[in-house]
């Protein structure tokens, strides 16, 4: 695991080096190592972690507080135990006769680990102006100090955890580091590499990995559709999706010259046949690891995999991944027989059918949030919980890809993967292992335990567009999409009601509902808890209050979060007023200097390394289909209207009312934390000028 600090002089932006901290495990030592430039010539310099974060670009040392010491001890030397020095003791570097240290140290006391008291993440690095005695002197300050204390010029900045870090951590905890990505060369093909889903996510994603330097060293990309066009091209189209630096476009043209494309048709085995002969002698070698990504149609699915199989292979020992985009099929028919296709040419664990929600950090902490607190274990069951809501918002139309949504809707492009996959995480047993057999298995035997969907559950609608918008997208209705027929049908928006028959959750309705061109983007799960019971707040003025639900709530994004919607006593009022708030983990405030992964970078790192917990395994994928298919055949079979809701409203007013009729409650009451503290100082304003 990995972390920086850039040093830079007190109070200034000039950074002098970057010392880097390396730690294998927890149980291991920290690494630190760098060059400093412009210090103090032939001297001793105390060397500190310090226990006040800081923010911003330019260090403070005054502002650093005193030396890190979670365990209240007296200072010493760096050599010292837990006992007998402070955890930020780093003791004294030397520089030589210009000013400049190499730094190659190791200590056993700090950690960079979050799990513990002793990490030193996101605390300031101090180089001081004056040696440190190592708490061996006679002044009071020795034992506290060192009397190194003078930070007048002194050099520092907060060690920050790297992207590389996050990563590490992930691969150190779910692989355990075990890969082979170093060893052989690897080749990495994108069919549909003239496409908008390469240009803007696939190439963007590679790219990314490269920059971290988290893909394999020996590796090559190539491109691969029927468009003649040019790699520079390709990346020309994709510029804008890159987001490349202004310190990293040398190694952006590296990544670049490692691409290349070949144009060729999708059913002509003489075309694949081409495609790995110039795949072999890219690699220089005829058993490099080969990673296929399908960004394509369905359409062609079924002949492109056959030829991959039949002239793509790299011989052993290379190995072969197979990275499927949905829609995985359009019904249960559909996708069984793309199914058996695969199963004819590929292993079931050479294909990774990829839904990008996976890999998201909420979506992934949802098992961690489950099944390592055992205070939500206890409640996790109909005997506390009376409704989940799994919610899926954008606030965008079909931006002119009708044609394509057209052909699915909503339902099969959204709730039957996407809602469909959180709700089986959420709802699961708790599996054998974190492995992701164990864990797909639980999942699949949620999914075989939900009834089959009534209609009356069934709410449909499709947007319209807002004449009174100054915005022009908003003022487009779905059918004024140029690829969308005049007369469609099509639902832009659907909310479903599941149950599920098991003893777990026997009489809780799970509200799957999902929608675009609405008020605001947002994906979340809301679990509602059962009333709390007796009604010892009611008072003469209050006779007829009822207390909000407990609700707990984990936003995907954006602005992941968790927060759990509590009733408390409102401050400073003298009887038992009562008001909603909230316990809140906002990723952005608690980790707000760590760098996630996004999830297509970590969901192709999860190729590369193997691990196949985040991907929709085929039984999944039918189970899915069996429940959904027969709801989808009777709205096509009845011609079920669709509810016309205006673009930019919050949604459908009968989805809302059937929501309720389940026992979802919205007060209305609740005011989010950011909101109150406005309300507040209007509050306050408003008192201080009606005393003017």
């Amino acid at each position: 695991m990995n972390a920086t600090a850039d040093v830079k002089y007190d109070l200034n932006t000039t950074s002098i080096g970057v010392l880097i901290f390396t730690q294998d495990n927890a149980d291991s030592p920290v690494k630190i190592t760098g060059t400093l430039t412009g210090l103090y010539s032939n001297a001793s310099l105390g060397f500190h972690i310090h226990q006040s974060s800081l923010t911003g670009n330019i260090p403070n040392c005054t502002a650093a507080g005193a030396h890190f010491n979670p365990y209240n001890v007296g200072h010493g030397a760096r050599n010292g135990t837990i006992c007998t020095r402070h955890v930020g003791d780093l003791g004294n570097i030397q520089t030589d006769e210009n000013g400049t240290i190499t730094i190659d140290i190791s200590d056993s006391i700090i950690q960079l680990y979050n799990n513990t008291a002793r990490s030193i993440i996101n605390l300031p690095v101090v180089v001081h102006t004056r040696m440190d005695d190592l708490g061996t002197g006679t002044s009071p300050n020795s034992i506290t100090t060192g009397e190194s204390i003078s930070r007048q010029d002194s050099f520092g900045l907060t060690v920050k955890e790297t992207v590389g870090y996050v990563y590490q951590r992930l691969r150190a905890e779910i692989f355990g580091n075990q890969s082979d990505t170093g060893s052989i060369s690897h080749i990495f093909f994108v069919f549909g590499a003239s496409g908008d889903l390469a240009k803007k996510k696939i190439y963007p994603t590679l790219w990314s990995l490269y920059r971290d330097e988290l893909l394999p060293e020996h590796i090559r990309f190539i491109g691969y559709a029927r468009s003649e066009i040019t790699i520079e091209k390709i990346f020309e189209n994709a510029a804008k999706y890159m987001k490349v630096k202004e310190n990293e476009h040398e190694k952006y043209e590296k990544f670049v010259k490692i691409n290349s494309y070949i144009a060729g048709s999708y059913d002509n085995g003489q075309d694949f046949e081409n495609l790995n002969i110039e795949a072999n002698k890219l690699s220089k070698q005829d058993s490099a690891h080969r990673l296929f990504y399908l960004a394509l149609p369905p359409s062609v699915y079924e002949s492109v995999t056959e030829l991959i199989s039949k002239y793509c292979r790299p011989k052993s020992p290379g190995w072969l991944r197979l990275i499927v985009e949905k829609p995985f099929g359009k019904d249960l028919t559909s996708s069984n027989k793309l199914s058996l296709h695969l199963k004819k040419f590929f292993t079931e664990e050479e294909i990774y059918r990829i839904d990008h929600y996976l890999g998201k950090e909420m979506v992934q902490n949802i098992i961690v949030l489950r099944f390592a607190n055992q205070i939500l274990s206890r409640v996790w069951n109909r005997d506390s919980i009376a409704t989940v809501s799994i919610i899926f918002k954008e606030d965008i139309g079909t931006q002119g890809r009708g044609g394509y949504f057209d052909e699915f809707g909503i339902i099969r492009d959204v709730i039957q993967n996407h809602l469909m996959q959180i709700l089986s995480i959420i709802a699961m047993e708790k599996p054998r292992s974190t492995k992701g057999e164990d864990i797909r298995d639980e999942k699949v035997k949620l999914l075989r335990s939900v009834v089959p969907i009534k209609l009356e559950d069934v709410v449909i609608g499709q947007y319209i567009g807002d004449k009174d918008s100054t915005d022009v997208e908003h003022q487009q209705g779905y059918l004024d999409d140029k690829g969308v027929p005049k007369d469609s049908t099509t639902p832009t928006y659907a909310q479903v009601v599941l149950k599920i028959n098991n003893e777990r959750w026997a009489g809780v309705p799970f509200i799957l509902r999902a929608g675009k061109a609405l008020s605001e983007k947002k994906a979340e799960v809301r679990i509602q808890f059962h009333d709390t019971p007796g009604k010892i707040f009611d008072t003469e003025s209050h006779p007829n209050t009822t207390l909000a639900r407990d609700e707990l709530v984990i936003r995907v994004q954006p602005n992941e979060a968790i927060y759990l919607k509590i009733n408390t006593k409102q401050p400073g009022k003298m009887s038992f007023n009562i008001e909603e708030t909230e316990l809140d983990l906002t990723y952005g405030e608690r980790y707000k200097d760590i760098q996630l992964p996004d999830a297509y970078e970590r969901l192709i790192l999860d190729v590369f390394m193997g691990s196949k917990i985040n991907f929709v395994r085929s039984d999944e994928l039918q189970e899915a289909w069996r429940i959904l298919d027969p709801i989808l055949a009777e709205i096509d079979k009845k011609k079920i209207p669709t509810i016309p809701y205006t673009f930019g409203s919050p949604g459908i007013q009968q989805a809302f009312d059937i929501a309720a009729k389940y026992g979802y409650i919205f007060r209305g009451t609740y005011v989010w934390k950011n909101e109150r503290s406005a309300l507040t100082s209007n509050k306050e304003q408003t008192k201080t000028d009606n005393k003017k």
